[in-house]
């Protein structure tokens, strides 16, 4: 009995102990890593690389102008329509002529009259100038004859260039295309009264094509007229073209905040037309690469920057294991909100924007991306 009684004592204590390491077991299961770290973040590119494959881009025509009448009046027949093509000297837009064939009558009849005038002065010059050399008349009435007769000219030649000008402006009535091209918009309809110089169409000419994109500001270092670049056409799947830079626009646009970029195709193709999408690859690099990847100058917002003690320093992303790493840098040039770095990042590098004093080092993050693509995130 008193053998029984021992081991029924102890069997309550065996399940308690094994149950505590049962539950401790659980416990230790249950540390998991800790969940990772929000952390703004976004790869950066040397200055004057150009981030993405390809910028968007259009075919465009070389020259592009607008068709208006020289003179005003009522438009009464327009003979094209967006899209047509058009050869040079082709009429395609027509004005009431009324009043313009009235200025030509009246221009004519002064015209007439003008020289029926000059004709009585030259007689009356021939006479006098016989009289004058046989002493009959006297020497102010001849002068007053020659005065006369400059009058008379004068007022001939002045008729004369009022009719020419009134036989080019009933010519102005008619509105020809003054190169080969196409139609690509119509400003002005029918019926409706327009002044001189007011468009009525616009014209593309045919032949030279440029490819117009526009370039972010950290490019513009690299974008120089002469500037090689490839170009593709989604309509077109397999080719690509080769092409140069031909101009750069001299300021941005004010919205955009861009710069327009024309490009000239080495080797135009028919197939290339007017008004179709391209992508637009420039073949330009940053900087000289050195050892260990490192290229050109890195411009990051100031929110970036962090301090290693007294050194400059700013928190990458590992790819990969997505942790932090401190990595030290040099201070190029200081700007309004933003700061160059001249070492210690390398192309593609996810740099932590905002935070940076809330995060440390070897920690395990997940990168968002910023709110707004400028370099300055708000």
């Amino acid at each position: 009995m008193p053998f029984l009684s021992r081991s029924t004592h102890r069997v309550p204590v065996v399940i308690a102990a094994c149950s505590a390491i049962l539950l401790c077991a659980c416990h230790q299961r249950e540390a998991v890593v800790p969940e990772a770290k929000p952390v703004v973040a976004r790869a950066v590119h040397p200055d004057g690389r150009i981030e993405g494959t390809s910028l968007p881009a259009q075919v465009q025509a070389r020259y592009s102008t607008p068709l208006s009448f020289r003179v005003g009046g009522k438009v009464i027949e327009r003979r094209v329509r967006i899209g047509d093509t058009v050869k040079a000297g082709q009429t395609v837009a027509l004005l009431d002529p009324t009043d313009l064939q009235n200025n030509l009558v009246n221009a004519r009849a002064q015209l007439d009259a003008a020289e029926h005038r000059l004709v009585f002065a030259k007689q009356q010059l021939d006479r006098d100038e016989a009289q004058s050399r046989a002493n009959l008349i006297a020497a102010a009435q001849l002068e007053q004859t020659q005065d006369a007769f400059a009058t008379a000219l004068a007022q001939r030649n002045s008729a004369l260039a009022q009719m020419a000008l009134a036989t080019d402006q009933l010519g102005y009535a008619t509105l020809t295309a003054d190169h080969d091209g196409v139609i690509t918009s119509e400003d002005a309809d029918t019926g409706q009264n327009v002044q001189a110089t007011q468009a009525v169409y616009h014209l593309d000419w045919t032949g030279d094509v440029d490819i117009v994109c526009d370039a972010p500001e950290r490019a513009l270092n690299s974008l120089t007229v002469g500037s090689k670049a490839r170009v593709t056409l989604p309509v077109l799947p397999g080719k690509t073209f080769e092409a140069h830079v031909r101009e750069v626009s001299p300021a941005a646009d004010r919205e955009s905040r861009t710069w327009r970029v024309k490009l000239t195709l080495g080797a135009p193709s028919p197939e290339v037309r007017l008004g179709m999408t391209a992508n637009v690859a420039f073949d330009v690099a940053a900087a000289a690469t050195g050892e260990g990847g490192a290229s050109g100058a890195f411009t990051v917002p100031v929110t970036a920057l962090f301090h290693q003690g007294e050194k400059p320093a700013v928190w990458v992303v590992r790819s990969g294991n997505d942790t932090l790493e401190l990595r030290p840098v040099t201070i190029q040039r200081y700007d309004e909100r933003s700061v160059s770095l001249g070492s210690g990042l390398h192309d593609g590098d996810r740099v932590v924007l905002q935070g940076v004093h809330a995060v440390s080092s070897g920690q395990h993050v997940q990168v968002v991306p910023p709110l707004h693509s400028e370099d300055s995130p708000t």
